[in-house]
């Protein structure tokens, strides 16, 4: 396959130089303010293709930066998922013993044998 890549770019620079030979003529291109620029065909035809190719060759070159950025973070959210979570810990739960109530039997006042009224006076 590698044979192949280079037999087609030999080639398709064979072509090129061919073209270049056959085609080299000077080109009048008017420019602004009543200039007139002499330029070879091959080399405005190169001009040309780069002013069409680097743009379009950048605009490639960031979408695949910001594809392969969210690939990564992707990448690295999955892999977040699929890290293996601790084992809950088994509730057990304590016991607490419980108060028991105190069996006292209820505080009430002493009631004096002798008590008075008041306002009774004796």
């Amino acid at each position: 396959m590698q044979f192949l890549k280079i037999l087609f770019w030999c080639l398709l620079a064979f072509v090129a130089a061919v073209f270049t030979i056959s085609n080299w003529n000077a080109v009048q291109i008017q420019l602004w303010g009543g200039l007139i620029a002499d330029v070879n065909l091959p080399l405005l035809l190169f001009v040309t293709f780069l002013i069409g190719f680097v743009p379009t060759m950048l605009y490639n070159h960031a979408i695949r930066w910001r594809l392969r950025q969210r690939l990564s973070t992707c990448e690295r959210e999955l892999l977040e998922l699929r890290t293996p979570r601790p084992e809950p810990v088994a509730f057990v739960p304590v016991e607490t013993p419980v108060a028991t109530p105190m069996t006292t039997a209820p505080v009430t006042a002493p009631v004096a044998s002798a008590a008075v009224p008041p306002g009774d006076v004796r």
